[in-house]
């Protein structure tokens, strides 16, 4: 069986495909934006033109637009390759590249800090063994008030900085290190996560008034 792992809700755009358990080929960049035109071409590079029985996909909290994008972009491809798609948190996959690459960080409770939009950093707190905490968009000077010892993520070298204490690994999610997140964290429904309202609404229906009787 093969799967193919999309990740586009942070500035990264990460993408790996297994067989089987085991790596085929990944692709991992810092972009910040363009994620709408570079992840389609990326992903027809892979192997295969990434083709796969099984898509998991980033269902953020993080960049609305590239949560949009990579949902829809697997739901699609689900349509034409006749492949199930499930999501995951992007701090589940922050944590387990944290893990994957630093072996000494297996049984630590961490805080995955992420950058957020806006001034305000995306802030996870993930215990060693339970499922993550509900992400909180704070701002810096709100977010430091977590005393975690290990701090993970795009921001963590600026929080460990600004708090004065503590451990940062400062990373970007990346899809090849998918496997390491429970499976009990992956989940059929594909909506985006977020961590504060969205930056835009849509438009409100139009009242409609009564007109009066013609002349």
């Amino acid at each position: 069986m093969r799967r193919l792992v999309i990740e586009t809700a942070t500035e990264a755009l990460s993408l790996a495909l297994f067989e089987d358990g085991v790596l085929l080929d990944s692709y991992d960049a810092v972009i910040g934006r363009g994620h709408a035109e570079q992840l389609v071409p990326r992903i027809a590079e892979l192997p295969d033109g990434g083709r796969a029985d099984e898509i998991h996909v980033d269902l953020g909290p993080g960049s609305f637009t590239g949560v949009r994008i990579g949902i829809a972009a697997a739901r699609a491809l689900a349509i034409a390759w006749g492949a199930e798609v499930l999501g995951f948190e992007t701090s589940s996959l922050v944590a387990a590249t944290a893990r994957a690459l630093d072996r000494d960080l297996a049984g630590q409770a961490l805080l995955v800090v992420m950058e957020g939009g806006h001034g305000e950093w995306l802030a996870t707190p993930i215990a060693p063994t339970a499922t993550p905490a509900a992400t909180r968009s704070l701002l810096p000077a709100e977010a430091i008030a977590f005393d975690h010892e290990v701090v993970v993520g795009s921001r963590a070298t600026e929080f460990v900085a600004l708090r004065g204490s503590g451990r940062a690994c400062p990373l970007h999610p990346s899809a090849r290190y998918a496997d390491m997140i429970d499976g009990m964290l992956l989940g059929t429904k594909l909506a985006p996560l977020y961590a504060r309202a969205p930056d835009a609404t849509p438009m409100a229906k139009p009242t409609l008034g009564h007109e009066g009787p013609s002349a």
